[in-house]
């Protein structure tokens, strides 16, 4: 047993008891000799290992093994230190301080010292990184000493230690060696020397990596968590697999482990599989549709004099015509919470008002449509993701069903979310299935990527409605540095009030997320969706079903 546990110092980063950690410790010594190999499968690839190049869910979810931040959000909501210890504000209230975690090595052996986070939070405020939009608040950061930085930022940002859980730690020195400075850049199919290499301080290494096949992680044996982590998953085999009943099949068969995305049809089934074991939760993710406002005529319609988009009727015509309800129970089978905001109740902001969800009224969209000058209805193409979202292309398809009995000819086209993604950030498309998390827990996230004019400011990153409203970005700029809570409220609350209105987005639900895994495993499902696997504890379970 490492006696380290049993120190009051050692456990009090953690917020551990004393008792809590002398727990802890019999369970790591109990537990170090059962390390396992985990085959985790799930529907889509990272599309870079470039930590700072994206911003998007199966990329965090690779990276957080091998990259650490300075503070990660466990499955609880909870900000935990991480590469940093401790973090709190200075006598100015727009400086923060973070104490580094001393003895942390890199995967290449060398030390990790102050150097690197000054280093890591430039390259991920540059222009070609995705992750700007989280630190725009930040002026300038100071290296204190070897293991203290001060980050400080235009006025009061209360909010900054959230904003950092997804901002990786980078070796600057690895980075200058290898020329990856800046961040790739996915938009322009640029590849670096960092899209395929890494090199962190988290549990795992990359021993192989090929892109939609197969990558393959093991057990850093410099790791600084070993013997205050339970570490037992020592190898991890992360296998893409699109086809939802392929990734079942492997599951039922032993070929993997562990599934995310799991096809919705298939959980009866599993559960009622007693070498299997099946966890579900809520998870901090809204779908939701984008509709491009802004340009002048659309690309993917037959209308070609004009923007049936702009009109708000139009809006309100497609919102009165799909029927939540209806996904829920029919497509979802009831794994989903139908909502009216793009943000989920995890959210700082989230009011049930603007979450309540309204009836489908076939006949006033129909009516709307006509009063806008489409009595005919008119076309439109919506383009869907088909491996990213719980029965994505799915819902595409209802949705199209659902507009057609208003008059709107809808043609789904489906692709992988690498695909869908770029045409986001490139805004080459009008009308588009999308789902957002917002690991902040705090609305301003949503607004900044998604709100606030593209490219004004660093912001509007994933804004590809062309969506621009000078009076709102002031407002959203604002809450980057208010420090009065109840003003900043109040200004969330005015800046819901108007997005609600203006209909650029008709979210659709919120997501309830299934893991499925062979029995000896017990995974939690984190609203992130984002495992941290040198988290778990192998279940005490001596069933024969569980000793298969």
């Amino acid at each position: 047993m490492n006696q380290r546990l049993l120190s009051p110092r050692f456990c009090a980063p953690f917020r551990a008891s004393a008792m809590a950690c002398v727990l802890l410790a019999a369970l790591m010594g109990a537990a170090s000799a059962q390390a396992e190999t985990l085959r985790w499968a799930r529907s889509t690839d990272a599309s870079t290992l470039d930590p700072h190049a994206l911003n998007n869910g199966p990329n965090h979810n690779l990276l957080h093994q091998v990259y650490e931040p300075l503070i990660i959000r466990t499955a609880d909501g909870k900000l935990q230190p991480t590469l940093a210890t401790s973090w709190a504000l200075t006598s100015d209230p727009s400086v923060w301080e973070f104490r580094l975690r001393k003895g942390v090595k890199f995967h290449d052996g060398s030390l990790f010292t102050a150097d690197d986070v000054l280093f890591s939070l430039q390259r991920a405020r540059s222009p070609s990184s995705d992750m700007r939009s989280l630190l725009v608040s930040i002026t300038d950061v100071v290296k204190v000493d070897p293991f203290t930085v001060h980050i400080k930022t235009s006025g009061t940002t209360p909010l900054l230690p959230d904003n950092l859980i997804n901002i990786q730690i980078l070796s600057a020195a690895w980075a200058k060696k290898h020329g990856v400075e800046t961040p790739q850049k996915p938009t322009a199919k640029e590849e670096t020397y960092a899209t395929r290499n890494v090199n962190g301080t988290g549990p795992y290494t990359l021993v192989s990596r090929e892109p939609d096949a197969r990558t393959v992680l093991k057990q850093f044996p410099g790791y600084w968590g070993r013997g205050l982590f339970p570490l037992q998953i020592d190898e991890l085999i992360y296998l893409p697999i699109k086809a939802p009943a392929t990734r079942v099949a492997a599951l039922l068969s032993g070929e993997v482990d562990f599934v995310q995305d799991l096809p919705i049809q298939d959980i009866a089934r599993l559960h009622a599989d007693p070498k299997l074991r099946v966890n579900q939760a809520a998870e901090n993710r809204t779908i939701f549709l984008g509709l491009n406002v802004g340009a002048a005529p659309l690309t993917y319609s037959d209308v070609k004099d004009r923007n049936p988009l702009a009109d708000v009727r139009v809006r309100q015509a497609f919102q009165l015509a799909i029927d939540r309800s209806a996904i829920q129970k029919a497509v979802m089978r009831g794994l989903s919470v139908p909502t009216n905001i793009i943000a989920p109740p995890f959210v700082h902001g989230y009011e049930k008002a603007f979450g309540a969800v309204g009836k489908a009224d076939v006949a006033q969209a129909k009516k709307l449509l006509a009063d806008a000058g489409y009595p005919n209805g008119f076309g439109i193409t919506l383009h869907c993701t088909n491996d990213r979202y719980l029965n994505d292309e799915a819902i595409c398809q209802a949705v199209a069903g659902f507009l057609g009995r208003a008059g709107v000819k809808t043609t789904v086209v489906s692709r992988p979310l690498a695909i869908q993604t770029a045409a986001i950030n490139s805004q080459d498309t009008d009308f588009y299935l999308y789902g957002w998390g917002v690991p902040t827990y705090d609305s301003a996230y949503v607004f900044d990527y998604l709100v606030h004019t593209r490219g004004k400011n660093a912001r509007g990153a994933t804004n590809a409605t062309r969506y621009s409203n000078d009076e709102i970005d002031r407002q959203i700029v604002s809450l980057a540095s208010e420090g009065d809570s109840k003003k900043r409220d109040a200004t969330i609350k005015t800046i819901w009030t108007t997005v609600q209105k203006e209909l650029i987005y008709l979210p659709l639900h919120d997501q309830i997320q299934t893991y499925a895994m062979k029995r000896k495993f017990d995974i939690p499902v984190n609203p992130s969706n984002t495992p941290y696997f040198k988290l778990f504890q192998l279940p005490v379970d001596t069933s024969v079903a569980a000793a298969k």
